[in-house]
């Protein structure tokens, strides 16, 4: 299977199960609402919990978040963080899908440099959404195999590369406050 498959899949409304810093992740294109409910149906989650958006770079985010509702010292702090391990919930753009946010007015979003992801969110010029690869209430598939062993007949596409080694899904804050969501 070659890497433009995933994009294929990617641009068709697909599920793809990809490599985050700590787990196997399930993404789609975050503007296609078929393909995010898919990703919810598949894991038996609620649209009110939101979904985390994954990047490549912090400006394939900005259609995403309120940007301009950011001093700079907070842009700053935010940037500083990245790449990995932390999620970022910030307010989110006027027009993101509440598909997308829930029952929320912010996002979750994260840059990585889990170097799979990122080129696909370069050639999608995209970030991904990003949910753990399991059933809600089931562990969360490290490896590739574990995917396939579990979700292979749910995913239309598995990309076959490795976490970045992390122990643990990524802290989840509050960009603005600090507060730790998700440690």
């Amino acid at each position: 299977m070659s890497f433009i498959s995933a994009r294929e899949a990617f641009e068709q409304g697909g599920v793809i199960a990809y490599p985050t810093e700590a787990v196997f992740g399930l993404g789609c294109d975050p503007d296609n609402q078929s393909a995010v409910e898919k990703i919810l149906n598949i894991k038996n989650r609620s649209v009110e919990k939101g979904l985390i958006l994954l990047a490549g770079d912090y400006s394939q985010l900005l259609p995403y978040i309120d940007d301009a509702a950011l001093t700079q010292a907070q842009r700053h702090a935010i940037l500083a963080r990245w790449p990995d391990g932390i999620t970022q919930v910030l307010p989110a753009n006027i027009n993101t899908p509440k598909y997308l946010i829930g029952k929320f007015s912010t996002i979750a979003v994260r840059v990585t440099s889990q170097p799979d992801v990122v080129a696909l969110c370069q050639a999608t010029e995209k970030p991904i959404v990003s949910t753990s690869a399991n059933i809600s209430g089931q562990p969360p598939a490290r490896t590739w195999q574990e995917v396939k062993e579990t979700l292979a007949d749910k995913v239309d596409f598995i990309i076959k590369g490795d976490t970045l080694g992390y122990n643990q899904p990524s802290i989840i804050i509050d960009a603005l406050t600090g507060e730790t969501f998700r440690s």
